[in-house]
C-alpha cells in the first residue's frame, strides 16, 4: 500500500503518490475508464488526488467528482487550481484577481461535489494582480471553508517568500508547491527547493517520468508507439516533443540496469527517484488504464541507495537540465486569455 507524508509544515497528510488527471480525464480517455483508474487508485491506498479547473476547461473535474462518489470525503484529499483561462474565456476569466479565484473556487466544487478542497493552489503566478490582492482572497476562501490550505504552481523561490510572509500577515498557511521534477528536469534543486525547505512547504511534482519518456518506452531512432503521449495531437504530443531527442534516449535506456538491481520498471524508477528528494511530498501519477497506477505506486516506499543515485547521475549526464532560471523564463508573463 501507498504511504503516507506530511506536507509542509502541517498537519495534513497526502499520499505520497497522488493521482492526477492532467491529460487524461475528460480528454484522453473515456468516462468508464477514468473512472477505472480512480477505483483503482483508491484499491492501492492512495488517497490524494489532484486536478484543476482548467483541464479539459472543467470536464478534468466533473470525471473526478463522479469518480469519487460515494467515498467517504474525510478518507480523501482533494486539490484543484486556480488560474489559466476557464469558462467563456473572458477578460476576468484567467488570472488570480480576486474575481477569479472566489466565482472559480465555487465552480470547482460544484464539479468536484464537494463543500472544501483540501489544497486550493495557484495555477501560476499572475504578474497582472497586486499579489496582496490573491492572498486575501486566498485567505477568504480559507476563512469561508472553502479550502484548508493553499499551494501555488511553478512559482519562483521569491514568488514563495511573498506567499509565504502574506500568508502568514495574514493567518493562513501555504504548505505545498507544485513543480515538474524529474531525473531529467531538475530545475527546482538549486533555488526552490531550498526556499520552499526553509518556509515550511513541500513540493508535489507532476511529471516525474517526463511525460513517458522514463518509462523507456521511447527507443531512439523508433517511432513513438501508438497510443502513446508522443502521438496524441490533442495535447500529449507538444509536451513531450522537447524529451525526443535520440541521444537523450539512449541514456534513458542506460538506467535499465539501475531499475534492474532494484527489482524496479523504468517507470517505478523514475517515481521513487523524486521521491528520495526529502522536501517532495509526493509525485503526481497519470494513467489511462487501471494497470498503469498498480504499477507506478510500487515505487512507494523505495529507498534508493546513495551509489545508484550517483549511477543515475552518471547515465544521464548532460541531458539533465537544471537552470533555476527556467522557472521564471516558461512562466507566462502576462495573464493568459
Amino acid at each position: 500500500m501507498v504511504n503516507h507524508r506530511f506536507l509542509g509544515r502541517s498537519g495534513l497528510k497526502v499520499s505520497e503518490i497522488i493521482y492526477g488527471n492532467w491529460l487524461t480525464h475528460g480528454s484522453q480517455v473515456d468516462a468508464d475508464a477514468a473512472t477505472a483508474c480512480v477505483r483503482a487508485a483508491l484499491d492501492a491506498g492512495i488517497t490524494t488526488f489532484d486536478t484543476a479547473d482548467t483541464y479539459v476547461n472543467g470536464k478534468a473535474e466533473k470525471v473526478l467528482g463522479k469518480a469519487l462518489k460515494g467515498e467517504r470525503r474525510e478518507g480523501l484529499v482533494l486539490l484543484t487550481k486556480v488560474y489559466w483561462p476557464t469558462g467563456e474565456k473572458g477578460p476576468n476569466d484567467s488570472g488570480l484577481s480576486r474575481k477569479h479565484i472566489m466565482e472559480s473556487i465555487d465552480g470547482s466544487l460544484r464539479r468536484l461535489r464537494t463543500d472544501y478542497v483540501d489544497v486550493y493552489q495557484a495555477h501560476r503566478y499572475d504578474v497582472e494582480t497586486p499579489i496582496e490582492e490573491t492572498m486575501q482572497a486566498f485567505a477568504d476562501v480559507v476563512r469561508q471553508g472553502k479550502a484548508l490550505y493553499i499551494g501555488v504552481s511553478e512559482w519562483t523561490a521569491e514568488q514563495l517568500r511573498y506567499a509565504h510572509d502574506l500568508s502568514k500577515e495574514l493567518g493562513f498557511q501555504v504548505i505545498s508547491s507544485q513543480p515538474q521534477y524529474s531525473m531529467l528536469w531538475r530545475v527546482i534543486e538549486g533555488e526552490v527547493v531550498p526556499t520552499a525547505r526553509e518556509l515550511g512547504m513541500s513540493q508535489i511534482v507532476f511529471s516525474p517520468v517526463a511525460q513517458g519518456v522514463l518509462t523507456g518506452k521511447y527507443l531512439p531512432g523508433g517511432t513513438p508507439p501508438e497510443g502513446s503521449r508522443a502521438t496524441d495531437e490533442r495535447g500529449g504530443a507538444r509536451f513531450i516533443q522537447r524529451f525526443l531527442d535520440d541521444e537523450l534516449l539512449s541514456r534513458v535506456q542506460d538506467l535499465r540496469p539501475i531499475a534492474e538491481d532494484l527489482g524496479l520498471t523504468l517507470a517505478q524508477l523514475a517515481v521513487a527517484w523524486v521521491l528520495q528528494n526529502d522536501n517532495v511530498a509526493a509525485a503526481i501519477i497519470g494513467a489511462s488504464r487501471p494497470e498503469q497506477v498498480a504499477e507506478n505506486v510500487k515505487a512507494s516506499g523505495v529507498v534508493i541507495p546513495p551509489e545508484l543515485m550517483e549511477l543515475v547521475d552518471d547515465a544521464l549526464g548532460d541531458k539533465v537540465v537544471r537552470d533555476p532560471a527556467l522557472t521564471w523564463e516558461r512562466a507566462p508573463h502576462g495573464r493568459p486569455s
